[in-house]
């Protein structure tokens, strides 16, 4: 069973991915397509052309972790991304939805209370 934490950060590769790419290749493209360290705990998504299948990638402290499911009918509906950006990152409720395989766009956020580190005490931003 997958558990994603909050206090993760999980950026999604938005080109489409050799499935056969084991640790190594991953690794490389979030190195060189990503610009990103795959050591550096962040959790890296990746989806194949019909996107029916998706491997997570998460370095632990002692060695690299692959998460890998392929769905036997149907697909994964991935966020509308804008730009030209290789990668977006999105929130660990975001990739669960998108994993269980939930309409994005019909889901309405609340408003919550949300610090920003950014900013000082008395402004507090509030997410939608």
């Amino acid at each position: 069973m997958l558990s994603l934490s909050s206090s993760n950060r999980y950026f999604l590769c938005r080109d489409k991915t050799d499935m056969r790419k084991g640790v190594d290749g991953l690794s490389g493209v979030v190195r060189d397509g990503l610009k990103g360290d795959p050591l550096s705990g962040d959790i890296f998504i990746f989806f194949n052309g019909r996107r029916n299948q998706v491997k997570l990638l998460l370095w632990e402290r002692d060695g690299f972790s692959i998460y890998y499911k392929r769905l036997e009918r149907g697909t994964y509906e991935l966020p509308a991304l804008d730009g030209q950006t290789t990668s977006v990152e999105l929130r660990s409720d975001e990739i669960m939805l998108i994993l269980q395989g939930i309409c994005l766009g019909s889901v309405r956020r609340r408003k919550r209370f949300h610090f920003s580190e950014n900013k000082s005490v008395n402004s507090q931003a509030v997410s939608v």
